[in-house]
């Protein structure tokens, strides 16, 4: 029986001492033709140790970038990746299930050949893969909530090469996160978007995660706050990139709704607009209580 191929995609950055435990479950993966391409971010410990290692063995091919942080180490991992029908991201902390890629697969396959991106819920759990208190997401999965709330994680995507194709044809110089620019690329040009509900890997939670998912009250507060206080703007700066990039690729519909989004920041009538406005509800309600206090202080 002839497996279908998916093209690992992993940033390393001083990630020794969880990487080989990683790099096995990815290796592990049941009833999948696994490839695994890395790009390390320029790492000063045992990383590169291990990665040659296992290139030794043929068991995956890897390269060394300038350090670039983790959004841009991806999509430039994109650029420097084609002919694979699917590709996955996955951080190089986590654990998989033996599962993970043929899952996504299963929900994928039989799908025409447009633009498909899936994902699924995380199951955090500590250093030693103790499972800790999960938070459950259940998306609208419509353009609006994608521009009000960030809730994919990269480690869970897997999408295909047409996806890819439509990522790559525009270079944005201004993204937070390279999930959160993907999935909101996927539904501004209507792509098929899947998510799971089921977690098919364990999400480590520990002092050196460049990004995590710790969730405790006060902390939580303190970052949404932070970001209405500093004028953050990273939402509506990262919406003008996609306007650049791929308006005349949207509906009337999602054009519309970026539009309204982007001019409100110069214009109060269309910012009372904007704010209450059901199309970009989320499904989160702190996050969404959050968003309209940015939009009535302009933060946004």
């Amino acid at each position: 029986m002839k497996y279908k191929t998916v093209n690992v995609l992993m940033s390393t950055y001083n990630g020794a001492k969880y990487l080989k435990e990683q790099l096995n479950t990815i290796l592990s993966q049941k009833d999948i033709d696994c490839k695994l391409l890395i790009r390390d971010d320029g790492s000063s410990d045992r990383t590169i140790e291990i990665l040659n290692s296992y290139q030794d063995k043929k068991l995956l091919t890897w390269y060394k970038g300038k350090n670039l942080g983790p959004a841009k180490s991806f999509m430039q991992l994109l650029s420097d990746t084609q002919g694979y029908e699917y590709y996955a991201f996955s951080d190089q902390d986590d654990y998989w299930l033996d599962n993970k890629l043929s899952s996504a697969l299963q929900k994928m396959d039989n799908k025409s050949d447009r633009p498909i991106l899936y994902f699924c819920q995380t199951q955090p759990v500590d250093e030693n893969l103790n499972k800790l208190a999960m938070k459950r997401i259940c998306p609208n999965l419509t353009f609006g909530e994608s521009l009000v709330y960030e809730y994919a994680n990269g480690c869970t995507m897997v999408f295909n090469e047409a996806l890819r194709k439509a990522l790559l044809s525009y270079s944005p110089k201004f993204f937070p996160m390279h999930d959160y620019w993907i999935i909101t690329c996927a539904l501004a040009i209507n792509a098929d978007v899947i998510f799971d509900k089921e977690p098919y890997l364990l999400y480590r939670q520990h002092v050196g995660n460049v990004i995590g998912s710790k969730n405790d009250f006060l902390s939580e507060w303190k970052k949404r706050i932070s970001r209405i206080i500093n004028k953050d703007c990273s939402r509506s700066r990262m919406a003008m990139e996609l306007f650049k990039g791929y308006g005349d690729l949207m509906d009337s519909n999602n054009k519309a709704l970026l539009l309204l989004y982007i001019e409100a920041k110069k214009d109060f009538s269309k910012r009372l607009r904007l704010l209450f406005d059901n199309r970009y509800r989320c499904s989160d309600l702190k996050t969404w209580i959050f968003f309209k206090l940015a939009v009535l202080f302009n933060t946004y």
